[in-house]
């Protein structure tokens, strides 16, 4: 299982990246979109954990590129982030989005529920 995860704040890539490892996952990290879809072509992940707000590239932006290319479509995208608004989370998942994880209750169980879907 590789998962990949984009995320710009240090804590949350430091968290997550050692709870997944510790669950046997193979991972990596972007801290922006656009360095975000570039693992994504290079690593070829089962699902990919995206933060919304970041640098260089938001989220939406990095889901509306992902979108232009048949390959990186079909890569499971679960929005990944503290923003937890209605309205965001009803963009991303008409950007292609699969799912939502909140990544400041820290449910670490949640999460590997959600990823483990698209274990293949």
């Amino acid at each position: 299982m590789k998962v990949l995860l984009i995320e710009d704040d240090i804590f949350f890539q430091k968290y997550y990246s050692a709870k997944l490892r510790e669950q046997n996952i193979e991972v990596e990290v972007a801290s922006d979109g656009e360095e975000g879809l570039l693992k994504m072509q290079q690593f070829n992940p089962n699902v990919v954990l995206l933060d919304l707000i970041m640098p260089k590239k938001d989220g939406f932006s990095m889901l509306e590129a992902r979108n232009m290319d048949e390959n990186l479509k079909k890569i499971p995208v679960i929005v990944f982030s503290s923003l937890g608004q209605e309205k965001d989370l009803e963009k991303a998942k008409n950007l292609g989005a699969t799912d939502y994880a909140d990544k400041s209750f820290f449910n670490f169980d949640e999460i590997m529920v959600k990823i483990s879907k698209y274990h293949t």
